[in-house]
């Protein structure tokens, strides 16, 4: 009985510390986000460093410079080439909406002057009803598009307001990697030397295990983001659907969404396109929307599981009774509990 209250109180004290961290963490991301894209990029880049100082003999210094310019440089390449796409995509949409409406003019006029002859020949009392329903509907259009329009301003203007906050979190990002890679190896052999002889072995097994978990918790959600960027893209160009790349760029992002997900942008092209009455794409929209969301609802727990030594069931269960308790956040804060916890467990801390 006393170890189990033993145990349960270090569960709680757990559960009480790991809330604290990590309700600090995310409320103080805004300002740390710099470093702690740096720390992340300079683990991916401990290994190729210490290569290079291993096999060149170079400096630590030199071999950091030289990882983290080249991991730079691909991350630049990266980035402008997504950006000169995605504006490239953006404009050819624009210009082929003006063309298409100067192109149709004629034909919607004409649908317009049908409709016009055939609301006044209908009865009185039917068009006063149409006309009162019209005149509410109108009122209520004005405002949600006024209301969406100023909401629309606002993302633009506070959008191009976060340009310079930008660049400075990818100045600063590029140079604390430099720093943190650069000093990894040093400051490893200090932390070392601080730990008591005893406990060094464990305490390291602890921060190797958690920089395992959380790459493979990371690594998994990169893979399901990318099957379905793959499987959208695939979609897309099959079907012959317009811009396809910038479209599976958008869909891929909206997956990390909670319960629309891909549909914000599956559903509304499969709409367009049955009104342009392009049947076929529309149709293959929603059976490729269908296909892709059940391929991710089995995939997910799956890959996430499998990463993570978690249990399928506790891995639905997180992502489950998070996204229902607290959204996006909720999910992330209940598999980070069941990770640390399994790590903990697995050194016997808990």
């Amino acid at each position: 009985m006393e170890k189990i209250l033993d145990k349960l109180d270090r569960i709680v004290i757990f559960v009480i510390i790991y809330s604290i961290l990590f309700i600090t963490f995310f409320n103080t991301l805004k300002y740390t986000i710099p470093f702690v894209l740096a720390l992340i990029f300079a683990f991916i880049l401990q290994k190729p460093t210490n290569f290079l100082i291993k096999k060149f003999n170079l400096k630590s210094s030199i071999a950091a410079l030289i990882t983290t310019s080249v991991f730079s440089a691909i991350i630049i390449i990266f980035l402008m080439w997504g950006i000169n796409t995605i504006t490239n995509e953006i404009i050819l949409l624009t210009k082929n909406i003006q063309m298409y409406l100067s192109q149709n003019t004629s034909r919607i006029t004409y649908s317009i002057n049908n409709l016009q002859k055939y609301y006044k020949n209908l009865d009185p009392a039917i068009i006063s009803t149409i006309d009162t329903n019209i005149s509410n509907f109108s009122t209520k259009t004005l405002s949600t598009t006024l209301n969406v329009s100023g909401k629309i301003m606002s993302i633009i203007l506070v959008s191009i307001s976060y340009i310079p906050y930008i660049a400075m979190v990818i100045i600063f990002t590029l140079i604390s990697t430099y720093f943190f890679t650069k000093d990894f190896s040093s400051a490893k052999n200090k932390f070392i030397e601080v730990i008591p002889t005893n406990k060094t072995e464990r305490i390291l097994y602890i921060i190797e295990s958690i920089k395992k978990m959380l790459g493979n918790y990371l690594l998994s959600y990169v893979i399901i983001i990318g099957i379905t960027f793959i499987e959208t893209i695939i979609a897309y160009l099959v079907l012959g659907v317009n811009y396809a790349i910038l479209l599976s760029i958008i869909t891929a992002i909206c997956d990390i969404l909670p319960i629309i997900g891909i549909g914000i942008i599956y559903l509304p092209l499969a709409v367009i396109y049955l009104f342009s009455g392009n049947y076929f794409t529309a149709f293959g929209l929603i059976i490729a929307y269908t296909l892709v969301a059940v391929i991710r609802q089995i995939i997910e727990p799956k890959i996430v599981s499998s990463t993570l030594g978690i249990h399928p069931v506790a891995a639905l269960a997180a992502l489950f009774i998070g996204l229902e308790a607290n959204g996006v956040s909720g999910i992330f804060f209940l598999m980070f509990l069941i990770l640390f916890y399994n790590i903990l467990k697995s050194v016997d801390a808990l």
